[in-house]
């Protein structure tokens, strides 16, 4: 295959898939607006169950309602049937994902399903299925065509699974008013978490901070820089707080030249350094380094630094 064959063919994949998520639209009914409406007011949580490429459509459901605020968990339907189902309390909500509603290890939990008063959602692209009549909600995700050329892999009807779960996370988000917050409490290891949950104080240097003497000469001042590591000297005098920085050292020497050496920290400190109390937020402090074009801020408490916030 040359490559404009290779690219006419991979277009053809995305025009398949594309139509078959559009598709969706067009068959969206009430059921979708009852799943929403039983899962938002259930107890219990969230199980999402699935056999092969299914399942594995169903663990990124799963996993996208857990962290955008729907306790939600991912069932294996064999291990289910051999003793996973003592996980299921009644007030849970199971949604069942089979393109043909009957494969066989999701059909032979209905049973249970039923007797344990679990609300059952399914995604299946057959209304007429045994799955499908067997659901409270049935979501058809029926696809006209695999992209697979030969009919016979999953594509378009695994995309259309995965956007028919995405849009009940989304709609969930919406209905429970879930904002950045919420999300990065679910991700403090990501870069949403940090900014959003962290303090100044959980990320500053507090040890060995560069203080040095309002009346200290330039070498003294570099040098005090160069052991602190932060790029700053920190200059404690009576009616505040004063700051020299790497760039004001640079600036120093185009301005004063080889005099340079005799002046002092008070010569070349910024008066007025951007400063931030203990309990600010990591976010907060980040937009205000990123409006003033800095990269430190001196942290406060009382009448006290305490610590240095570097992005």
């Amino acid at each position: 295959m040359d490559a404009i064959r290779c690219i006419e063919a991979a277009k053809s994949v995305f025009a398949i898939e594309a139509k078959a998520v559009a598709g969706l639209a067009e068959r969206l009914d009430n059921s979708f607006f009852e799943a929403v409406q039983q899962i938002l007011e259930s107890r219990g949580r969230v199980i999402v169950c699935g056999m092969g490429k299914s399942g594995i459509i169903g663990k990124k459901i799963a996993a996208t309602l857990a962290s955008t605020g729907t306790p939600s968990f991912f069932m294996h339907p064999g291990e289910a049937y051999h003793g996973d189902l003592g996980m299921v309390t009644s007030d849970d909500i199971f949604v069942a994902i089979s393109n043909s509603g009957e494969t066989d290890e999701v059909v032979k939990l209905i049973p249970f399903l039923r007797s344990n008063r679990n609300y059952l959602v399914a995604l299946t692209g057959k209304p007429e299925s045994t799955l499908a009549r067997a659901a409270h909600s049935h979501l058809d995700v029926s696809v006209e065509e695999e992209a697979c050329p030969l009919q016979l892999a999953p594509t378009s009807s695994t995309t259309a699974a995965l956007a028919m779960g995405d849009a009940l996370a989304v709609i969930l988000m919406k209905a429970r008013d879930f904002r950045p917050e919420n999300f990065a409490r679910f991700h403090p290891g990501g870069t949403l978490g940090r900014r959003l949950l962290s303090k100044v104080e959980d990320e500053m240097v507090t040890v060995n901070l560069p203080f040095v003497s309002v009346h200290a000469k330039v070498l003294e001042v570099i040098h005090i820089i160069s052991c602190g590591g932060l790029g700053l000297a920190i200059i404690d005098f009576e009616s505040g707080f004063g700051l020299v920085t790497d760039g004001d050292i640079r600036r120093g020497i185009e301005l004063y030249s080889n005099t340079i050496f005799d002046k002092t920290a008070a010569e070349l400190m910024s008066s007025d350094p951007s400063m931030v109390p203990v309990g600010t937020r990591v976010e907060d402090a980040l937009l205000l380094m990123e409006n003033r074009s800095i990269t430190s801020l001196l942290v406060f408490q009382e009448r006290s630094i305490v610590g240095v916030f570097k992005k």
